[in-house]
């Protein structure tokens, strides 16, 4: 699945180098509507070591919440320009991209990425069932409520397949509902062993999610 993004969102290479997954299995829940539970895999299981802080004012991603990132991994924001003919994807759901944090200072070729919709009364199970949706090639989800602190919140783990792919490969996101609107964080990879391989950061940031 390609997912673009940039700066300005007008880059090419930037839009090629978002081919990437992301996906964390959530260890239980119910099945979403596109299908049956997605396995947890083993990879991934170890604690990332914690870098800097996002979100918060100052930080380069100004955010509604705030996370901790893995060392090393580095953020860039990202604004969409609506009239640009690759705004499209920058959108997804109803929530749009915000923020990208490249993981291949850290050795992995993927990203987590940030994505923000406008205040709602939308719950986050819905906000990630219509993220989900919008990708014609995602399968297989599964969805599982969590806490983080004061939040509540919505994961999914789900499969994408296309013509690119030998196989299908996981993603993960996660959702929170704030006074600012929906915020939804989402892993990629290049392929299922670079998603595992980059989990410890997902499962950071979804660990110290904190109201910004």
């Amino acid at each position: 699945m390609m997912r673009g993004a940039g700066r300005a969102l007008v880059s090419a290479v930037v839009v090629t180098a978002a081919v990437a997954g992301c996906s964390s299995s959530p260890g239980g829940g119910d099945t979403g509507k596109h299908g049956d539970h997605v396995p947890a895999e083993a990879a991934g299981s170890t604690a990332a070591a914690k870098g800097a802080t996002l979100g918060a004012p100052g930080s380069a991603c100004e955010l509604p919440v705030t996370f901790a990132l893995a060392a090393d991994w580095k953020p860039e924001a990202v604004e969409v320009d609506p009239d640009s003919e690759l705004a499209e994807l920058g959108q997804q759901g109803s929530v749009t991209m915000v923020c990208e944090i490249d993981a291949k200072p850290a050795g992995n070729i993927g990203y987590l990425r940030v994505w923000q919709g406008k205040p709602s009364d939308d719950a986050p199970r819905a906000v990630l069932e219509a993220f989900v949706t919008a990708d014609p090639n995602a399968g297989k989800a599964t969805y599982t409520d969590f806490r983080a602190g004061s939040l509540a919140g919505t994961e999914v783990g789900y499969t994408v397949d296309g013509e690119l792919l030998d196989e299908p490969k996981t993603e993960r996101a996660f959702a929170v509902a704030t006074p600012d609107g929906p915020v939804v964080v989402h892993l990629g990879g290049l392929d299922s062993q670079e998603h595992g391989e980059m989990l410890p950061a997902y499962e950071l940031a979804k660990r110290t999610l904190e109201l910004g």
